[in-house]
Formats: structure tokens, sequence, C-alpha cells
């Protein structure tokens, strides 16, 4: 099951990524319909990423608490912590772009 929660946020966040670098060429393009169209979606990956987030957090301490070994998904945590930052890069890069726009 953790593993579960793991890939789904895995492919949550790099939907989260794409979709940034896609408004990224957007904002540079002055396409603000599909900026419009594309921000219901991402809302929607952000809240399914809370989601998860939660899930594998509940997944984690139930496995704790039973006794069983938790460190087993460390390296799988790890992939997901570094696509977390590579999604807070893309952001960062979208703001320094929306900023100047303003």
């Amino acid at each position: 099951m953790v593993n579960k929660i793991i890939q789904q946020l895995k492919e949550s966040t790099q939907s989260l990524i794409d979709a940034t670098y896609a408004d990224m060429e957007d904002v540079r393009k002055a396409n603000h319909t599909k900026l419009l169209e594309r921000n219901s979606y991402k809302q929607e990956l952000m809240e399914q990423v809370s989601i998860l987030k939660q899930q594998l957090n509940d997944e984690l301490s139930t496995q704790y608490h039973e006794g069983k070994n938790i460190s087993v998904y460390k390296d799988s945590i790890d992939e997901l912590e570094l696509s977390l930052r590579d999604l807070h890069r893309a952001n960062q890069q979208l703001a320094s772009i929306v900023l100047p726009v303003r």
C-alpha cells in the first residue's frame, strides 16, 4: 500500500511540474486562456497530493505501530522528496517570470 501511495504522489507531482512548465510557456506567450483552463487542473492535483500525503503518513504510522520495518521505504520516499524539490524549483521559476510581468 505504501509503495502505491508513493507512486501516486510521484505521478501527481510530475503532473504538477509539467503543468507549471506549460504555465511558463503560456505566460511568455501571454496565452491567458490556457493558464486559466489549467488552473483548476492544478488545483485538483494539489488537493490530490495533500490527500495522498495524509494517506502516506497514516499508512506509515500504522505500519510503525504494528512493528513493521518502515525503513524499507526510505529510497522511495527520498525519490519523492526529490520530485517535490523539482516542483518547488519549477514554481520558483514561474514566480520569477510572473512577478516581472505584473
